[in-house]
């Protein structure tokens, strides 16, 4: 059986990851209030934090920035290891990607479809986003 050697098992770790590293494609650091994704240079098709295009299995993903707004695609009420309850949401970006955030506000007034806009790119206790609604929630009226 065959065993690589730490160093190239190094190298190749280093190569992989430079996808997702926290500096931008002009090499500067990222905004904090920016989600960056990729998109496919031969496919076009756009993900999030993926190391290749779950279409096409290719591995030239140039990085780009998301405008920030979104819809809510899913949203459930998580009471599990939390003090409080909180809600977890999946938010397709208008870009064409998935993520996975959560969304500030009454946990009541959260349903799919509503429109979304980025508030935080990453949360200081769980590291997701945070979206906040755009329009506010009139459904209890109609």
């Amino acid at each position: 059986m065959y065993h690589p050697s730490g160093s190239v098992a190094q190298q190749a770790a280093g190569s992989a990851t430079a996808v997702l590293d926290p500096k931008g494609p002009e090499g500067r650091a990222q905004e904090s209030e920016a989600i960056w994704f990729q998109r496919c240079t031969w496919c076009g098709t756009s993900m999030f934090h993926r190391l290749l295009c779950p279409v096409c299995r290719g591995s030239d993903l140039r990085t780009e920035r998301s405008e920030g707004t979104g819809t809510v695609r899913h949203t459930t009420v998580v009471h599990r290891n939390t003090p409080a309850a909180r809600n977890v949401s999946l938010i397709e970006m208008a870009e064409g990607f998935v993520v996975r955030g959560r969304v500030t506000g009454p946990l009541i007034g959260i349903h799919s479809g509503d429109r979304v806009r980025l508030s935080t790119a990453k949360d200081p206790v769980r590291g997701e986003p945070v979206f906040q609604l755009v329009d506010e929630p009139y459904r209890a009226w109609t």
